[in-house]
């Protein structure tokens, strides 16, 4: 039976109702039910999105030189890498990045209005070490660049980086115990360790909607946004769509961002939909010097560790950061008080994510006055089913009459024929055709990041992780030897990904330290030890993986697909915290425990 949305009463949702509708919600958009979904090889003739829109090539002679260390990536991964790398002593580093300046995802992702959605204080990495003051509490993509910027110039890395570079393949030399990269610039580097720093969210993915290919209006992905098309800028308004009819494809973080500037600029805009985000409010303000010069040397990472550890059972006392992320760890601290202790927390976390829930879809019968569009934007799954999403402006651009929801659900677009979008039997004639559909996480690691890589005996990376991930700690595998791969697969999560960045590259550095002071050739786990720690992320990940398969299709869960090889790539099911302190205790011990050290 349908449940309809109770939200809009003051009285207590009937969670039993409530359950069942995210179980029919889920059904419905299962792949069994409502048809797979799958995505393009962007390389089968859509190639060019993975250009470089934003910077030009500079032409270099090619580099033929030996190094300590090899970092792959120019991210928030790659800058907190080479820092920590020379707050230790080593000097002799290569950063090889395929934009042209630092960023990462924040070089790719310049569409209009682009954000942080985690507080500035604790997303900007290195803020009490570079001394800079955010401008607002949710700063901007480019204020976020200037601050990557800001990191490679206080640390002396643009001297050490090779910008609009790929590297192809990495290869184990056992004899010099140096690994072998080359790059599609011929370059030839020889590095002792390698740090694989590309992230999980760098090459766009395309749906495989039949007829993609046939579209003969303009079309791009969101991380390579083109303003010679709509004109404008990140904060200035598009003045060149005001007689195109635009589509996006896409409601997750991003659309809920650049939707409402494109709603504003285009003669009409159509979102086409197939599961609505949770979307609360916003409420950015600009940073209050007076608080900023009152904060005590240790802030950041005090903030940092409040705000992780707000998405664990261990809630601490108080909450720093206060926001959007945090509310259901506030609701049940509420909710334990009130029931002095006796409660179940597992139970209380439910009750509240389905209050929270209940408020979120109240909120849109507030602010979005037809009904029907209303009903649609209603998200019925977890509030971390998705990841959470947060405006001031995204809702209320539906009240705006150059503005059509297409509601797909279940089965999505249809078709793209040469002059539209075709859903539930309906075109819809575009100018524009703008996909804000994410990039591949479930793809291997070497379709994603470029790069073949083989260690002993000429192992691949995509063979020993031909049954699912394994590694020590997420950060390195046997068989690959002074190579780390950093990512929340297998490793410590937060939602505040450069939290989890920060702590990996700590320990990088000073295993990377150790070993060059202690003249060590190589490190790689021993068997047991990545045995074991793979068990123990099977383990305590069952809880995490029973409640992302009762979610909705999505990237979290690949698309309701979730495999056991897949699940050997969930984060640790123990929490960032407990995985920072496991971290932190192994370096004290300093035996280099569960390393074959040669």
């Amino acid at each position: 039976m349908a449940l309809t949305d109770q939200s809009t009463s003051t009285a207590r949702p009937d969670f039993d109702l409530l359950r069942q509708r995210y179980r029919e919600e889920r059904d419905r958009r299962t792949p069994s039910d409502a048809g797979e979904r799958r995505y393009l090889d962007i390389e089968q003739g859509f190639s060019h999105l993975l250009d470089d829109p934003y910077g030009e090539r500079v032409e270099r002679a090619a580099l033929d030189e030996d190094v300590d260390v090899l970092v792959v990536g120019g991210g928030f991964g790659g800058l907190l890498t080479a820092a920590r790398l020379r707050d230790a002593g080593v000097e002799h580093i290569r950063i090889v990045e395929s934009g042209s300046d630092f960023g990462g995802t924040w070089y790719w992702n310049r569409y209009p209005n682009a954000a942080c959605d985690i507080e500035s204080y604790i997303y900007f990495p290195l803020l009490e070490e570079t001394g800079y003051m955010p401008v607002e509490r949710y700063s901007k993509a480019p204020e976020i660049r200037a601050h990557c910027r800001r990191i490679a110039e206080r640390y002396g890395l643009y001297d050490r980086a090779a910008f609009s570079t790929q590297v192809k393949s990495l290869a184990w030399d056992a004899g010099s115990a140096r690994w072998a990269a080359k790059t599609d610039r011929q370059d030839e580097i020889r590095a002792r360790f390698v740090v694989l720093t590309t992230g999980p969210l760098n090459r766009p993915k395309l749906p495989a909607i039949p007829g993609i290919e046939t579209f003969a209006g303009h079309s791009f992905h969101t991380s390579r946004w083109d303003y010679d098309y709509t004109g404008g800028s990140e904060t200035t308004p598009m003045d060149r769509l005001g007689d195109k009819r635009v589509g996006v494809i896409g409601t997750g973080a991003t659309s809920i961002q650049c939707v409402p500037p494109l709603a504003k600029a285009a003669q009409h805009l159509y979102l086409f939909q197939r599961t609505p985000s949770s979307v609360d409010a916003r409420d950015n303000s600009r940073t209050d010097p007076e608080w900023w010069a009152d904060l005590k040397p240790g802030w950041q990472q005090e903030r940092l560790e409040n705000f992780t550890a707000q998405f664990t059972q261990d809630l601490p006392p108080n909450d720093l950061v206060h926001d959007g992320w945090t509310v259901l760890a506030r609701a049940v601290r509420e909710k334990f008080v009130a029931a002095k202790g006796a409660a179940d927390p597992g139970a209380l976390l439910e009750q509240a994510d389905l209050e929270k829930m209940a408020d979120i879809r109240e909120r849109v019968s507030r602010i979005v006055e037809d009904p029907a569009t209303a009903e649609a934007l209603k998200p019925w799954f977890s509030l971390y089913c998705k990841r959470p999403c947060f405006s001031d402006e995204y809702l209320q651009s539906f009240n705006r009459s150059n503005v059509t929801l297409v509601d797909t659900a279940p089965r999505g677009v249809e078709r793209i024929t040469s002059t539209g979008l075709v859903a539930k039997g309906v075109e819809y004639p575009l100018d524009c055709l703008i996909f804000a559909t994410g990039f591949e996480t479930s793809t291997s690691y070497a379709k994603r990041s470029g790069m073949e890589i083989h260690g002993v005996g000429g192992v691949s990376l995509t063979d020993r992780w031909a049954a699912g991930m394994s590694t020590l700690y997420g950060l390195q595998t046997r068989d690959l030897p002074n190579l780390f791969i950093v990512s929340q697969a297998q490793a410590g999560m937060s939602p505040n990904f450069p939290h989890m960045l920060s702590e990996q590259t700590l320990h990088i550095a000073h295993i990377v330290e150790q070993c060059l002071a202690r003249h060590i050739d190589s490190v790689q786990p021993t068997a047991k030890a990545e045995q074991d720690w793979v068990a123990t992320i099977v383990r305590l990940g069952e809880s995490r993986r029973k409640f992302i398969e009762a979610c909705t299709p999505g990237y979290y869960n690949n698309e309701g697909r979730l495999s056991d090889a897949e699940a050997r790539s969930a984060p640790f099911g123990g929490g960032g915290i407990a995985f920072i302190k496991l971290l932190r205790q192994w370096r004290e011990q300093g035996d280099f425990s569960g390393l074959e050290v040669n």
